[in-house]
């Protein structure tokens, strides 16, 4: 996932705010962090303020259980 995608996938999520999203949200951030690693991660809960919305801090670590299966 490129992280234009991600960006706007967690900006849709960001915007409905709520548990269900939440989760859609680190589902999105553990994809990111297999793909880019910790700091695209932070970067992008630092923009897009899901430290407000969903609780979702800076250094959060996403293993492999939280990410998406194919």
């Amino acid at each position: 996932m490129t992280l234009d995608k991600a960006r706007q996938l967690l900006q849709a999520q960001a915007s409905f705010g709520g548990g269900y999203q939440r989760n859609g949200a680190r589902l999105v951030l553990a994809e990111v962090a297999a793909a880019h690693g910790q700091q695209a991660v932070d970067a992008l809960i630092r923009e897009l303020g899901l430290d407000r919305v969903f609780g979702i801090e800076p250094g959060t670590r996403f293993d492999s259980k939280d990410r998406l299966r194919s």
